[in-house]
């Protein structure tokens, strides 16, 4: 008769996060860890260190994905996979994302501990780069494994420095001459079940521990330039404007308005980042650029919120005597997590006692593209109030613990199946 997995340990998964957590280099206001900065480097090799003195076997891929393989008894079989990333947006805080690493990594600790070798291998990953902050690109590794980030793309992704991430990929020492090998076909992994913190406070206000993801939302990015006719503030009347501005704020209204009454289940628009020239107290703006990201839980709802965008903001370029270009940076689709998964989940959850109930993730995350080529699923565990993307970020230890105890059953069943 098989051996019990143990409970996942509060304290060894607080101990882990602190330990990442010390990698930062915003120590003064929340965590902030970019990719390839010397932070996130330490980072990586604390984790790869951990993940050895666990018995795991460790490698990097070309665009510097990790995985920790805890070998199975059939090494020809499928692995499944969890894992999540361990980069930050600037001052952050110290669970999103690096909760689901250790949760993978306590995983293996139960597993190990109750000489516990199931039938496929699992793989805790740590994926390069989810968040956008030094490329403008976001899920970096995962897009690769997706087959959605190409040698040649890497080399024309850029930071502020100038710098391509291919360029920095291979002064890293990272086998770039292997990036066609990246990508993951359909079968080459068996499953993916990534733990991560809520980030909307759905579950603390539902009084849940755990939510089980239906639907991960993806992002539509549009990049919006408005281009009027600089002048001084106090020369030129009212009627005489073509201010970039004051359009810009129109199709930024415009765009929480269509927002607002979308049908979609889940829909977000935001209007997060504006840069205005000259950006000066005593002249009229001659000309603005701002981005707006849309979530949605439905493709083609998202694309039609953005279609109506367009339409809006050409109508107010014309009105406003502006001239309004919209660029799509990106277009994900969003990602259905399978319903034999989920069930797993919702039947461990029962069986352990943990409270659940069915959520949406409005955040994207690396399992929206790992989607394309493998099951997925996502256990989420509450944020309190709501808060991520903060220093204020806060989910208790035990409530991760709680989480990593249905991820150790949910990720244990795939791996015998």
């Amino acid at each position: 008769m098989r051996k019990a997995i143990g409970k996942a340990s509060a304290e060894k998964i607080r101990s882990w996060l602190e330990h990442i957590n010390q990698y930062n280099s915003t120590p003064e206001f929340g965590t902030t860890r970019v990719l390839f900065t010397d932070p996130e480097i330490k980072a990586r090799a604390y984790v790869k260190d951990e993940m050895q003195q666990l018995g795991m076997e460790v490698h990097e891929d070309a665009v510097g994905n990790i995985f920790g393989i805890y070998r199975g008894l059939e090494a020809e079989a499928s692995p499944v996979w969890t894992g999540s990333h361990i980069d930050t947006v600037l001052n952050a805080g110290m669970f999103d994302g690096m909760s689901g690493v250790v949760a993978g990594l306590e995983v293996v600790r139960l597993l190990r501990e109750a000489g516990i070798r199931p039938k496929r291998s699992l793989a805790v990953v740590v994926y390069t780069s989810e968040e956008p902050t030094r490329f403008r690109l976001g899920c970096l590794g995962s897009r690769a494994l997706a087959g959605r980030l190409a040698a040649t793309e890497a080399a024309a992704l850029y930071d502020a420095e100038g710098r391509s991430l291919y360029e920095v990929l291979e002064q890293l020492g990272f086998p770039v001459q292997d990036f066609d090998k990246v990508a993951k076909k359909k079968g080459e992994v068996f499953a993916a079940v990534e733990l991560h913190i809520d980030q909307n406070g759905v579950l603390e206000q539902a009084g849940q521990t755990v939510g089980i993801v239906k639907t991960i939302c993806a992002p539509t990015v549009l990049e919006i330039e408005v281009k009027g006719k600089q002048s001084h503030a106090g020369g030129t009347n009212m009627q005489d404007r073509h201010d970039a501005y004051m359009a810009a704020c129109e199709i930024s209204l415009q765009a929480e308005k269509l927002g607002r009454e979308s049908a979609s289940e889940y829909t977000t628009v935001t209007v997060g980042k504006m840069e205005i020239v000259p950006n000066a107290v005593n002249v009229i703006p001659g000309k603005v650029v701002f981005s707006v990201d849309i979530r949605d839980a439905d493709y083609q709802a998202k694309n039609g919120l953005a279609d109506k965008l367009k339409e809006a903001a050409a109508r107010i370029g014309r009105q406003r005597g502006v001239a309004v270009a919209v660029r799509e940076v990106n277009n994900d689709h969003p990602m259905p997590c399978a319903g034999s998964i989920r069930e797993i989940i919702e039947t461990k959850c029962k069986k352990l006692g943990v409270s659940y109930m069915q959520t949406i993730s409005g955040a994207f995350h690396d399992s929206m593209l790992v989607g394309e080529f493998a099951p997925v699923a996502m256990i989420f565990v509450p944020s309190h109030g709501g808060i991520s993307h903060s220093p204020q970020e806060w989910t208790d230890f035990a409530e991760i613990a709680a989480g990593t105890d249905v991820l150790a059953a949910t990720l244990l069943e795939l791996a015998e199946q």
